[in-house]
């Protein structure tokens, strides 16, 4: 029987309208050019090239992974007419920032002054080890290093300048870890690396305790958001020791002091208690982070051995953490670097 009443509209009416409904929103704006997806990313750029003087160049680069932009140096080659390879060269643990890099603590520009190759160089990446974290950090934000360093500045650096195609990649202390984990990453980007007084163990207790000194004490950040927890497969997977095998084909050279102090931490004369305070952590804290690194070295070294992987090495017999000796590193490497990229 029918009753004289009109029903309320069912559930099933009620869906139906509303999917009509969504379907109209969402074809509309297509059928009338509406943008109907998000807009593009942003790539990975050169914003702003500035000439520091006839032979340096700064390029204001705009990362798409870290979502910033990035001063990097550029050295020129003595004869920009020829194409000439790239030499990338890292900083320690603190990024170079407050003149502590190569720029405010070697003659390394003077040195190239008369070389062929192009040396790019940035003040960036602190108590990063300029590797991709797995997640944003409270204290040192977004991380992805490896990803601007191997894959989103090299194309750039070879569009903006004359270049071979030959590159290299050398670093000292923090960076001498990571430029096996950079040449792990890209196997066929860099034909040569050099480590000085770096650490490549990263995922034995004595690797990841210096790791985690570096990244929390100095820098005050989460050492898990890097490679996620301690002793997890994320830090056997940028263990260079562990991952040996795959750097055969690349030019290795690595370089090591034992923590004594040699011609660079002579005291000539200490004027006042602030140069006591550099000395003693010149002596203490140099002393040791060497020792250690050149016992990481001496691991690494025997681990290429076994894989009769060959490496250019140079056993310093004395030397702290310091800068004298990176520069010295960096004058007997690079000859060898330099027929590499030949």
């Amino acid at each position: 029987m029918i009753s004289g009443k009109t029903r309320a509209p069912g559930l099933r009416t009620r869906l139906l309208t509303v999917t009509v409904a969504a379907a109209a929103a969402a074809i509309l704006p297509l059928a009338s050019g509406g943008a109907a997806v998000a807009a593009p990313e942003k790539p990975s750029s050169i914003t702003k090239v500035t000439d520091v003087n006839p032979r340096e160049v700064t390029l204001s680069v705009y990362s798409k992974s870290m979502d910033k932009k990035i001063d990097v140096s550029v050295l020129v080659p003595k004869d920009r007419k020829k194409a000439a390879p790239v030499l990338y060269l890292l900083q320690g643990a603190n990024g170079g920032i407050m003149n502590s890099g190569w720029a405010g603590q070697t003659k390394f520009k003077e040195y190239f002054t008369d070389k062929q190759v192009y040396v790019v160089s940035f003040v960036c990446g602190q108590y990063s080890y300029y590797t991709d974290w797995q997640r944003d950090d409270r204290s040192l934000g977004r991380n992805k290093w490896a990803t601007f360093i191997t894959e989103e500045l090299p194309p750039l650096i070879a569009k903006q300048f004359s270049t071979t195609g030959a590159n290299a990649v050398a670093g000292i202390s923090m960076a001498g870890t990571s430029v096996f984990n950079l040449a792990l990453k890209a196997p066929k980007l860099y034909r040569s690396i050099a480590a000085f007084s770096g650490c490549a163990r990263t995922s034995d207790p004595l690797g990841q305790q210096y790791i985690k000194y570096v990244v929390e004490q100095r820098g005050k950040a989460d050492v898990t958001n890097m490679w996620g927890p301690l002793n997890g497969p994320g830090w056997r997977e940028n263990d260079p020791y562990i991952n040996a095998a795959k750097l055969r084909g690349t030019k290795i050279y690595i370089t090591s002091g034992t923590g004594i102090p040699g011609k660079h931490d002579q005291i000539d004369y200490i004027h006042d208690l602030n140069d006591a305070f550099f000395w003693s952590d010149r002596y203490v804290a140099g002393g040791f982070i060497e020792a250690v690194t050149n016992q990481c070295t001496h691991q690494m070294v025997d681990r290429l051995h076994q894989l009769k992987i060959p490496v250019t090495v140079n056993y310093r017999p004395t030397g702290t953490h310091s800068w004298g000796y990176w520069e010295d590193d960096l004058h007997t490497t690079w000859p060898k670097i330099e027929r590499d990229l030949q």
